[in-house]
């Protein structure tokens, strides 16, 4: 009784045209901010997943994961790879020898990271070889003095492939004509875009040139890992340095990126926490329309109490009611919102080009366009929770028309 009822009634008060029309607008108001609070709450949560992504995926396939090194250079540095290979966890290691340093082309400087990497072993560890827009590591060649650069850092030197670009350290030479900062003229050889801020300020060559320039005579400042679970890198760290004979130090990503991956979860967090109160404040906007719908169906309900409505019947047609606003605003919105976030970085690369203007600079964020990744245990959650909402606004409604005494509202008909 209480599903005929309640069902079929629910449903006729739903398609049927209202007297009043006002009712009807606030109806369409309330199901319009649920589809955009439904849209915005998949959106922005798709958009954070995407950051979340690209950080791990592209900014720490740059980076190292973890480092071992020591404070004397490696001079043989394969069989410490050996071992380090040999620990639980870890897919890859390679040589490396970082610095900083500032690059000079036709008049334009710019401060750069360095960093040396042995060509054949940096697939291991790296996405670079991936990302190569012009030229390959196979470029570098021991004692070349050759070099690759970011998309951003050569277009900021104004330099080309083939050009000649002089690299100052940041340190002298005392020689007979006083002192003079150390220069080094390189050839750039490769451009590499990995869409992150890395693009802006960092340099590779061969380990074997940055060796010379930081006069390690040919050794490595120490090992770089990749492994295959990110959260794990200070414990593989130590446990690398505890197998390698010598006293090894470790650094890791959680150090040097740790801080961004940690805001990114907050802002996650903090920004679905907001916008699932914007969900509920549409949800129970459903509750004004509800009460008024009751007020103005007074008669009807009196008239299917006196027919032998019980009074769980009653609450049942305006749940129905409500439920039916919430499903359709949820499903709109969910489907919406799962559009625009498959579509976020064409829609967003679609209006710089229109307006002249970048929404992410490479310069200030880490990553100079608008990713997105959409889940499908977000999307469920967000919807699921949308819907209990909505019939959790329905309740009080419906409660207050089971409570009509049809005696008293008959009594003036």
């Amino acid at each position: 009784m209480f599903q005929s009822i309640a069902l079929t009634v629910g449903l006729r008060y739903t398609r049927a045209q209202r007297q009043n029309h006002f009712i009807s607008f606030i109806s369409l108001i309330s199901m319009l901010g649920l589809v955009l609070g439904v849209t915005v709450l998949t959106l922005v949560l798709s958009v954070m997943n995407g950051f979340d992504q690209e950080l791990r995926q592209r900014i720490l396939g740059m980076v190292p994961h973890a480092t071992v090194q020591t404070a004397e250079p490696i001079m043989d540095w394969q069989q410490p790879a050996l071992l380090a290979i040999q620990v639980e966890g870890v897919v890859g290691a390679a040589p490396f020898v970082h610095g900083q340093g500032m690059f000079n082309n036709r008049g334009r400087v710019h401060p750069v990271l360095l960093h040396g990497i042995e060509p054949a072993a940096e697939a291991k560890v790296s996405i670079l070889p991936d990302h190569m827009t012009q030229g390959a590591l196979s470029d570098l060649k021991a004692g070349g003095f050759n070099i690759l650069m970011g998309d951003l850092l050569a277009r900021q030197l104004g330099a080309r492939l083939g050009d000649k670009v002089t690299l100052f350290l940041p340190e002298a030479s005392l020689t007979v004509a006083g002192i003079i900062p150390r220069l080094k003229r390189f050839t750039l050889v490769g451009i590499f875009q990995v869409g992150a801020e890395l693009d802006a300020n960092l340099a590779i060559m061969h380990i074997a040139d940055a060796s010379k320039l930081k006069r390690l005579g040919g050794g490595v400042e120490g090992l770089r890992l990749k492994l295959d679970d990110l959260f794990t890198a200070p414990e593989i760290a130590k446990q690398v340095a505890f197998k390698l004979p010598g006293q090894y130090g470790t650094n890791d990503w959680t150090r040097t990126h740790g801080s961004l991956f940690q805001a990114i979860q907050l802002e996650r967090r903090m920004l679905g926490l907001l916008l699932m109160l914007v969900v509920a404040v549409a949800a129970f906007n459903i509750v004004s329309t509800l009460v008024m719908l009751v007020v103005e169906k007074q008669a009807d309900i009196a008239i299917l109490r006196t027919l032998g409505a019980s009074q769980r019947d009653v609450m049942g047609i305006f749940i129905v009611q409500g439920s039916i606003i919430g499903f359709l605003g949820t499903l709109l919105g969910t489907l919406i919102g799962v559009v625009l976030a498959l579509n976020i970085t064409a829609i967003v690369d679609w209006a710089e080009q229109m307006f002249g203007f970048k929404v992410l600079s490479a310069d200030v964020y880490f990553i100079s366009y608008f990713p997105s990744q959409v889940k499908l245990e977000d999307v469920l959650v967000i919807s699921i929770s949308s819907f209990i909402l909505c019939v959790m606004a329905t309740l009080y409604p419906a409660w207050r028309a089971s409570k009509v005494e049809p005696a008293e509202v008959l009594r003036y008909e």
